[in-house]
């Protein structure tokens, strides 16, 4: 919509906005540097609006809470836009200038009035308008979202919803504010800069594009696919099914972290060939044919690109213990045992450098250049550029941004008699991610020790349930264990999970139904029931 897959503004930023848009994130547990700049924003007397199914942390400090019902968030977000269309506080000016398509995202909000939202979100009408009029209203007004927003089946929707906002309100090429997804995990900016996706290579160069894949083709010298490939719930549908045969697998625990995991184990059962590189032996190492030791971030030389577009330089600390070498190094012998002549690279200073070439996003940057000047923000297209710590300044990058008119779709699956609660699931502030590095100190597993059940008191009453009894958690894909914990932060009904214990795995639980354009699977949304589990000794929460 906007010509650039990245935060349009930069972490420092954050400090000066006068309003924050918080939505689908749970800001201080799963990004708690860039909570701390949040803080700081409030402290300073900015507006924060939270819209989150749980009360998080920031919902303490917050103007405004929309507690909405897990899934609305297309409701929502449009009638906040029937607001602001309906009540003449979209910016014409850049409408005019720098958009496309106006008209049939202002036809199709006409549909979405804050009353019927209410009924369907279950946030007061008074507060959608509030927040739609605080939002337009406010110059430094910037969203802020993660994986509450993506991990549905409609989660390309909710971002189009948001994108409308931004563009109907002129908040885009504006310093603290335009739109922000904060990314889970340290470097996923820079992986996929770097081309670790099934539609793009190095730079956001569409693989389908003729041009571009001819490029590649004669700086790698050889013949290149015309073809998108998989993505990453394709390709967990196509092993369940047979049809994958191998998989490499590099940093992460898929076992763990992907949605329906008794259907992953299912299709690792049957790949004829596993291969995993990793840090640790993981859960999916258990079921690999060859296992790869990999440096960790601490044991190599490279650069990280975090969620601002910020590329930063990562300098060896200790040497890898025993066999385990740097990700790049294996690929490379990989490449070379394989019949390719993969090029004798210096380091990873000559890698960088190839990409930057062939990617003008990136052409600018280089080692040396980070290592005098500090991190650099792309796009940086020359050698002389100072990099760009807010996009789309003077207009989008694109020409002109393009309205996407959405309409609310159901999640794929929602409570019914059998599965009456709904779950959803994410991060806690002591383990990481699939919890390959922090559940082997001893500290974060001291704080946190399993996994747990997070149930408002009204559910738990009607169950006969009190705080850190042990239950079974089952929906239809699978069953677990955990412990109770009895909380006002859920709303009746609904239920939340982490998903970082290998002994007891929410992703069994979840849904792989995948977003139609990412694949993204949904595990925001999900229907499951607890019951008791008899004689089992109860923990605190």
């Amino acid at each position: 919509m906007f010509g650039a897959g990245a935060m349009t503004n930069s972490i420092p930023e954050i400090r000066d906005a006068d309003l924050l848009f918080v939505i689908g994130s749970n800001t201080t547990e799963a990004h708690p540097i860039i909570a701390m700049e949040m803080k700081r924003a409030v402290r300073r007397g900015a507006k924060l609006i939270v819209a989150d199914p749980r009360e998080i942390w920031l919902t303490r400090i917050a103007d405004l809470h929309l507690q909405l019902r897990p899934g609305t968030d297309v409701w929502l977000l449009n009638a906040m836009a029937h607001v602001i269309v309906g009540e003449g506080l979209v910016d014409e000016a850049f409408i005019s200038a720098h958009t496309e398509g106006f008209e049939a995202v202002a036809e199709t909000v006409r549909d979405y009035p804050p009353e019927e939202a209410e009924r369907v979100t279950g946030v007061p009408a008074a507060a959608i308008r509030e927040a739609a009029r605080l939002y337009a209203t406010t110059r430094k007004a910037g969203i802020y979202y993660t994986l509450g927003i993506t991990e549905h089946s409609h989660g390309t929707d909710n971002v189009y919803a948001l994108a409308n906002l931004v563009l109907m309100t002129g908040h885009l090429g504006v310093r603290s504010a335009g739109m922000n997804p904060l990314r889970g995990q340290n470097n996923v900016q820079g992986a996929n800069d770097a081309g670790a996706s099934p539609v793009f290579y190095p730079g956001y160069q569409p693989v389908e594009d003729e041009g571009v894949r001819r490029k590649f083709e004669e700086a790698w010298g050889v013949p290149l696919s015309a073809k998108n490939g998989l993505n990453l719930n394709a390709m967990m549908a196509a092993l369940a099914a047979g049809r994958l045969k191998g998989l490499y697998v590099m940093g992460e625990d898929i076992v763990l972290s992907e949605p329906n995991a008794g259907k992953v184990e299912q299709g690792l059962n049957q790949c004829e060939f596993l291969v995993v590189q990793d840090i640790f032996m993981t859960e999916t190492a258990r079921f690999a044919d060859v296992v790869l030791p990999a440096a960790c971030f601490a044991e190599k030389d490279g650069v990280f690109t975090n969620s601002d577009r910020r590329v930063q330089r990562v300098r060896k600390a200790v040497p890898p213990p025993g066999q385990a070498r740097a990700d790049w190094e294996i690929i490379c012998d990989l490449a070379r045992a394989a019949g390719y002549p993969m090029p004798d690279y210096a380091g990873p200073a000559e890698v960088y450098a190839e990409m930057a070439r062939l990617s003008p996003k990136f052409a600018g940057i280089s080692h040396e250049r980070i290592e005098a000047e500090g991190g650099l923000q792309w796009p940086c297209p020359t050698a002389d550029h100072p990099g760009t710590p807010t996009l789309h300044e003077g207009g989008p990058l694109r020409g002109k941004a393009i309205f996407q008119p959405v309409n609310y779709r159901p999640s794929a699956e929602l409570p019914d008699p059998e599965y009456p609660l709904l779950l959803s699931t994410g991060r806690t502030l002591y383990h990481y991610n699939a919890a390959t590095q922090t559940r082997r100190d001893a500290g974060p597993v001291l704080r946190q020790p399993h996994n747990f059940v997070e149930m408002h008191r009204r559910d738990a009453r009607r169950l006969g349930l009190e705080d850190g009894e042990r239950v079974v958690v089952a929906s239809r894909r699978g069953r677990i264990e955990a412990h109770v914990c009895v909380s006002p932060r859920v709303r009746p009904g609904c239920v939340w999970m982490p998903f970082h214990f290998a002994e007891s795995p929410t992703n069994r639980l979840t849904n792989d139904a995948g977003d139609a354009v990412t694949g993204t699977g949904e595990y925001k949304v999900c229907a499951v029931r607890v019951e008791k589990l008899s004689g089992a000794p109860a923990s605190a929460c």
